[in-house]
Formats: structure tokens, sequence, C-alpha cells
């Protein structure tokens, strides 16, 4: 089979430094050489661009990507946002596959090849259909009383034994109990218990609010009222005196977990997360953090402690599109101090070591998938390749999905 090999003005290999003038050998769906030089048979020179490997957003929520803007504006409180979130969901088509397969072909424009998707129970119906991305479906599941778990746990059981989402096995299934506030101690040591026998990954959001962690707190506050609303509060079933991590010990003996926000995650917690970093990930949501206006995140702290960490953009609810790119310039731009090499990782190897996926992907290797990123990069010249790609608002160009170009 002959090789096809991709040039650019820079090749991002992320496991090793760029590469100028480099070349990207593929062969099928597979990398076969990295260099200034390979062998091929065609060689296409793409120009003044950077070839990344394919993103990789570790946080989305497609159900939302028909929305054109966020829900509400910036600074929401967050428990007002959760009321526009559920009155968004009563009034949309739950049987409406458009949202779904609009946000996979946006995350495909923007260069995004592997996402982990918080899918709703009609994902089987509608999305293995989609095969120009991968990832993995963390199916949702919110037990907030007592009277909801037995159904949430056969509804989780069924999902998984529809086999890997897909007959493709492009997909891989995983399960996602939603937040503190939303799934009961009980129901949370049932899935950890299916994700440890089947062998799993799990995603929970976890400290992703002062409101979650005054609730477990001290049972009172904002969120207390939202759930008495919603008819949704179990006084009996919810323990005072919690924190983010209670709920961390128990998840770390699961298969694989993505905790998703951890905006207000403490030292002790954030060591936890570091003890456990080849099976628990935290997921940053640069842009959504900003939208909501919380505390600066502790991306230096979790990142010297030796935490697993990498990037999401949430949904279109509260961030303004699915461009895990401008989220990785968003964190060059704020976290100045961080080596730009680490930055880029966020959104690619990270990632992809967050979903137990980096034997494939994530990096520009030999025998990885060939899913690539090409980025336009400005006409002026310095040395620093990360100075080009980063201090510019070019979007991705084209996407390679397995070895074909899918965009641009």
């Amino acid at each position: 089979m002959a090789i096809h090999a991709l040039k650019a003005r820079y090749v991002f290999p992320i496991s090793a430094q760029p590469i100028a003038e480099g070349m990207v050998g593929i062969r099928r769906e597979r990398i076969v050489s990295v260099g200034e030089n390979v062998a091929a048979d065609t060689v296409e020179d793409l120009g003044n661009v950077a070839v990344l490997p394919g993103l990789v957003n570790s946080h989305t929520h497609l159900e939302f990507s028909n929305l054109t803007k966020p829900l509400g504006e910036p600074g929401i409180a967050f428990t007002d946002w959760i009321r526009r979130i559920i009155e968004y969901r009563r009034q949309t088509d739950k049987k409406d596959i458009t949202p779904v397969s609009n946000g996979l072909r946006e995350c495909t424009r923007y260069g995004v090849t592997t996402i982990g998707e918080i899918a709703q129970s009609d994902w089987l119906d509608t999305s293995p259909q989609q095969h120009t991305l991968d990832g993995t479906a963390f199916l949702e599941l919110i037990a907030p009383t007592v009277d909801r778990v037995a159904a949430v746990v056969e509804i989780a059981e069924k999902y998984l034994n529809a086999k890997n989402v897909d007959a493709s096995n492009i997909w891989q299934a995983g399960l996602s109990p939603h937040a503190p506030y939303s799934v009961l101690p009980d129901l949370l040591q049932k899935i950890i218990a299916i994700s440890v026998y089947r062998q799993i990954p799990l995603a929970m959001h976890l400290a992703e609010s002062r409101e979650e962690i005054q609730l477990l707190a001290e049972k009172e506050g904002p969120l207390k009222k939202l759930l008495n609303d919603l008819g949704a509060y179990d006084p009996k079933a919810m323990m005072s005196g919690l924190r983010p991590l209670d709920y961390l010990q128990i998840l770390a003996v699961a298969s694989r977990v993505l905790v998703i926000h951890g905006n207000y995650l403490s030292r002790d917690e954030i060591g936890l997360l570091a003890d456990h970093a080849e099976s628990m990930a935290a997921v940053f949501c640069p842009r959504t953090h900003d939208y909501f206006g919380h505390d600066r995140y502790p991306l230096e702290q979790m990142l010297t402690a030796g935490v697993t960490v990498c990037l999401g953009t949430d949904s279109r609810a509260s961030s303004p599109n699915l461009d895990l790119l401008a989220e990785i310039r968003h964190v060059a731009r704020h976290y100045p101090k961080l080596s730009p090499q680490i930055v880029l990782q966020l959104g690619t190897i990270q990632g992809a070591k967050a979903l137990g996926r980096d034997g494939e992907l994530g990096s520009l290797e030999p025998g990885k998938t060939a899913n690539l990123a090409i980025v336009p990069l400005p006409e002026h010249e310095s040395d620093d390749p990360y100075e080009l790609l980063f201090d510019s608002d070019q979007p991705v160009a084209a996407t390679w999905f397995r070895g074909k170009r899918i965009y641009g």
C-alpha cells in the first residue's frame, strides 16, 4: 500500500519538538513516519500551516448544539442557569437528532476527532451512523431521590448491553453519574460497581460551583432551593459535612474517571487526583469557566502536583462554540507561566490519556491513527512555532480522520 506524505511549515508531533518543514507519512489509517524527510510515494505540500494531531475534546453535551448563544448572560448564577437548562430540555423534542448531528459536524470543522460526550438515553438510536468522530459516550444518569435509583441502574445496564455503543467499535461506552446533588450515594456506589465489573469509564461533574460546595457542607443554599422546587431533594439521603474529597475517594476505585470541571478542588483533593493520575483526570473547560465567573482555575497547582488535566468545550449552553483550539489558545493567554508544549498537550495527548486512548491517539507517532488537524499559520517569521500557533485566531482549515480528509 502506497505511503502518502503531508508536508507543512511546522509539524507538531506532541511527543517531540515541532519540526520545521516537517512531514507526516500515512498508509491507510495509520501514521508510518514523522520527520524532516520521510520516504513516500506521493507528497502533498500544504504550505504555511501547522499539522497537529486530531484534537481531543474531553467534555461535550452535544444535545445543546442548536443553540446560537449560551443560555443566560455572562456571570449568571449557576442555579439560574440550571433552571434554564431544565426549561430548554422541556421545550426540546428528545427524538430530534439534529443537535447531536450538528454538534458532531461542528467538532469536525474545528479539528476535533475524539470527544468525551455526555450522552442522553437516545444516543444509541441517533448517533452510531456518525463515523467521522470517535470517543466515549458517557450515558448521563440522574437520580436525586431513592425511588429513581432502580430505574436508572436498569437504564445503565441496558445501555452497556448494547455492546460498545455501535457496531463499528469507534465509540466506547461510559456512564456519567451526573453530580453530587443529582445522584444519591447509593446510585453512585452501584454505578462504580458496574464500572469495576465491566471495566468501563465514568465521568462526573464535581466541585463545579460554590453552590455545590455549600450544599455538600451545609445542606443549605441555592442548590437546595432548586432541588426543593423540583421535588428532587431528599434530606434523609444527603449527609451534611461532605466535601468533593469524599466523592473522589469513592470514585478512585472505578475503572477510569473523568472529574468534570473541578473548579473548586482543595489541595488535598488535588493530591488525591495526582495519586491516581493513571486512572483519574480533571477536565478543564476554560471558556465555560469564565462564562460563570468562577474563581481562577487551579491549573498550575494541578499540573505541578502531577494531575492528569485535559480540556473540554462543555456545551453551547455555556460556551460560544465547540472550538477546542480556541480553548487551547485561551489557556495559553491566561496562563502564560505554563510552557506552550504543556498547553498544547492538554488538548491532545492528555485528553487521549484521560479517555484511555493515548496508545493510539493524541500525538503524531508511527503506528498511531492518522487523525490530524491542519491549522493555517501567520505569514510573519518567528523563532517560536508555538507563538505562530497560539498568537493567531486562524481556525482549523482541514481535518483528517483515520487517514482520510473529512473536512477542508
